[in-house]
């Protein structure tokens, strides 16, 4: 399923000659000069992030949005696999929680239905909804359903609200690659592994896993790449310069 929504979403990417039509909605009031909030302290935004896109923080280290034409389209993808996430987070902590199959076990549980005809439902249901999606965001900037752009029933859609929302689908993408590592180190789910910790904890944690060095070797990088950066930033000759490993 995810499958077919990054093809539907990147599709769109690969032959749109100009960027879907920007929403007022969409657009978040930016924060001038020092007052803005930044990924790190000290850090500099590139240029084409600034600010008016919801949970633009100024990271991009991969410069991956510097093309004007797919920034939007790279946000709607975020969005999409954000949303994805929060749903397959709160799945899989309620199947744990109430003694349904594992998540991991899902795919292989009978439904009564034929697994073919499962997924044949499942390509041409998901392929309607995603033409009608692209379509719609390419004609109005916004995400929604069908012929509801934004898909917004209960009229809560406010700039605070979606920064709130672009926050937790960035936690929930974490969470979730947390839920697929885990079971992958340990072979047990999120509520199963909490509670190994909680009954031991100096014993049962993420450093005397099997993968504790590499953990300790990743905090340490986390912990002092902000140092390396404002050093290198103190002792530079001051010109700016811009770093694009992708030739777009």
């Amino acid at each position: 399923m995810l499958a077919s929504r990054h093809a539907a979403i990147a599709r769109p990417c690969a032959t749109a000659r100009r960027a879907p039509r920007a929403s007022s909605a969409r657009v978040v009031v930016a924060r001038a000069g020092a007052e803005r909030e930044l990924w790190y302290p000290g850090a500099k935004a590139p240029k084409y992030l600034d600010g008016t896109m919801a949970g633009d923080y100024g990271f991009d280290p991969l410069r991956l949005g510097a093309n004007p034409e797919t920034l939007p389209y790279l946000q709607e993808a975020e969005l999409m696999n954000a949303r994805w996430a929060m749903a397959a987070v709160t799945g899989i902590a309620f199947t744990d929680a109430v003694g349904l199959p594992k998540w991991w076990e899902a795919g292989a549980a009978d439904y009564g239905i034929d697994f073919n005809t499962l997924v044949g439902v499942q390509v041409v249901a998901m392929a309607v909804l995603e033409a009608a999606r692209i379509r719609g965001f390419q004609r109005t900037g916004e995400s929604g359903v069908l012929n509801s752009f934004p898909f917004d029933p209960a009229g809560l859609d406010a700039p605070d609200k979606r920064v709130k929302e672009i926050k937790n689908g960035r936690l929930a993408m974490l969470a979730f690659l947390h839920c697929v590592s885990s079971y992958a180190v340990t072979g047990l789910s999120p509520l199963e592994g909490l509670q190994a910790h909680m009954a031991n904890p100096q014993a049962v944690n993420i450093f005397t896993s099997a993968v504790g060095g590499e953990t300790v070797a990743f905090v340490a990088f986390c912990s002092m790449a902000p140092t390396f950066l404002l050093a290198q930033k103190t002792l530079g000759d001051g010109k700016e310069e811009e770093f694009n490993p992708i030739p777009w």
